[in-house]
Parts: C-alpha cells; sequence; structure tokens
C-alpha cells in the first residue's frame, strides 16, 4: 500500500479544491469527519500503521482547516482596501 494514498475519499488530495473559501473550508471539514470515523475503526482493528498514517493525513487536514478558516473570516484583508494608494 503506498503510504500516500488517501485513506478515505473526501481527503484524497489528488481532488480538485471549490474556488470559493467557504466551500474549501466545507470540503477540509468532511475529509476531517471522515478520517476521525476511518481512525476509529482502524483503531478498533488494532491497524497500529494505518492509525499512524491516518493520524498524519488528520494533521494535515485540520492545517488546512485552519488557514481556510483564515480565508472566511477575513475575505477583504487580501484585497487593497478602496481609495487607497
Amino acid at each position: 500500500m503506498n503510504r500516500h494514498a488517501a485513506l478515505t475519499s473526501r481527503s484524497d488530495l489528488r481532488r480538485a479544491m471549490p474556488p470559493s473559501a467557504v466551500r474549501r473550508l466545507d470540503e477540509a471539514h468532511a475529509a476531517l469527519a471522515s478520517l476521525r470515523a476511518e481512525e476509529r475503526r482502524l483503531e478498533r482493528l488494532g491497524l497500529t500503521g494505518a492509525v499512524r498514517r491516518c493520524r498524519a493525513q488528520l494533521r494535515y487536514w485540520e492545517f488546512l482547516a485552519a488557514l481556510f478558516s483564515l480565508q472566511v473570516a477575513a475575505p477583504d484583508r487580501a484585497r487593497p482596501a478602496r481609495g487607497t494608494h
């Protein structure tokens, strides 16, 4: 098994991200939910290596969700205010 392969279809990094910051945040939350469910399943099965991979993917998606939440919270900071030089 490829150690970089996505554990869930929602956490697949090859999927295109939507252009909207709000939708990107929704996608990140969906990926996190699917990975948390997969983590519970892997723990029940006692697959420690797979649990470690899952947790690494969880950390990555938590990072993305934090970035996307910043974009949603302050969308106008990236653009200069009108009338300023």
